[in-house]
């Protein structure tokens, strides 16, 4: 961690760098504390978790001290006047009484969840990457699942990729052939809705179209028992517009897990606005029954982890724009931090289309100017340079 802090914190071009990109970061998760919308630990394990970062942000504003990012937001904010840069009032405070996120995390701890609703078989609607994934994750943890697709070749898909991910942990000596087929006997393929009829949890992992989510709610609040959880794995569109179209809206709730879903740990549980506390303490036990960590927020727009990457990605662009350093410079910067890839090396992992979609969903929100797209996000997408998935992005593939 001190090296960490020592590389922020330093002389040179790259540590400034670092702190011109990571003090509106730290802002951001400490505004979020403050508004109650998560706790400290559930924001810093969602960074950790959800980015593969060393530390969270709340706990790298705790290393570097409140009074230090406070001034330094302080400076920047007397640059730019972009209230994004205003220091939020914990800095100051915590400076004056010496007190820390941790502290205030710690003293917030709840107590771990349990399963409160029975929940032994699921069901799981999709046949993509995500939904794969996910019917693994269950299948895997002793679940009988049963999942849906649009035709029997997607269902083969599914039994193929799972297969194939099995036959890997098999050759890396962490399962043998009998779990492998208990795995695969756990799992019942349908291209029709009503074989969810008897599930107690459905996770759906079809397209981020909200009009196609709301009709396969509406056939999910016909099709399944009272009492079964609904879920969506979006990480975009409202939770609480899925929940409306149900007769149940005290049933719906927000899994969403990160790709790929059989490797990546965090879940991030999202309740909508009339989820009960019963829902939300189940769906957060599940989690951790199969092996993921959860954290919780409510129905907002990029929940935790979009919600703090992506201001901090076009920030990075907008760095280079203003001709402060090249895109290796930052890349290397930020990498220098701790971080698992530079700004423009995960800009083109994850795609510029999806990225400036994200964008602007949370300008939409949040109303922040200064969180406009960065022009030249916008032209890569016009030109259809999307990064790795195309061959080109910020850097050429």
């Amino acid at each position: 961690m001190q090296e960490i802090v020592d590389q922020i914190t330093g002389e040179g071009t790259d540590a400034q760098i670092a702190r011109r990109l990571l003090f509106p970061y730290l802002n951001h998760a400490a505004t979020m504390f403050e508004e109650g919308y998560a706790t400290a630990a559930d924001i810093d394990a969602a960074m950790r978790f959800g980015c593969g970062y060393p530390v969270g942000p709340l706990a790298l504003a705790d290393a570097i001290g409140a009074a230090t990012v406070g001034d330094g937001l302080a400076k920047l904010y007397a640059e730019t006047g972009a209230d994004v840069h205003e220091p939020v009032s914990a800095f100051a405070d915590q400076a004056a009484d010496g007190s820390t996120f941790a502290q205030a995390g710690a003293a917030g701890e709840q107590a771990a969840p349990q399963i409160r609703r029975t929940v032994q078989k699921v069901g799981v609607v999709g046949t993509g990457t995500m939904a794969s994934g996910i019917v693994e994750v269950f299948a895997k943890a002793g679940f009988d699942v049963t999942f849906v697709g649009r035709g029997q070749d997607k269902i083969d898909g599914v039994v193929g990729a799972i297969t194939k991910s099995l036959d890997k942990a098999i050759a890396r000596g962490k399962l043998d052939e009998d779990g492998k087929s208990d795995v695969l006997g756990r799992l019942t393929g349908s291209t029709e809705r009503e074989a969810l009829g008897d599930v107690d949890l459905v996770v759906e992992a079809i397209a981020e179209d909200l009009d196609i989510k709301l009709e396969l709610f509406r056939d999910l609040d016909r099709i399944t028992k009272p009492g079964a959880i609904l879920a969506t794995t979006t990480s975009s569109l409202s939770i609480n517009a899925c929940a409306a179209a149900t007769s149940r809206p005290q049933d719906v709730i927000g899994m969403h897990f990160f790709n790929p879903a059989a490797v990546m740990k965090l879940v991030e549980v999202v309740t909508a606005d009339e989820t009960t506390e019963e829902v939300d303490e189940t769906v957060r036990a599940l989690c951790l029954e199969v092996g993921k960590h959860p954290v919780s927020c409510g129905d907002r727009a990029g929940f935790i982890v979009n919600a703090l990457l992506f201001p901090y990605l076009n920030d990075a662009i907008k760095l280079h724009e203003a001709g402060v350093a090249s895109l290796d410079e930052i890349d290397e910067a930020m990498k220098a931090t701790g971080l698992p890839m530079g700004p423009f090396q995960l800009l083109d992992v994850v795609g510029n289309d999806v990225s400036l979609a994200i964008e602007r969903e949370l300008v939409s929100t949040f109303g922040h100017a200064d969180w406009e797209p960065a022009p030249t996000l916008v032209r890569l997408v016009e030109e259809g340079k999307l990064g790795r998935k195309t061959g080109a992005g910020f850097h050429s593939y």
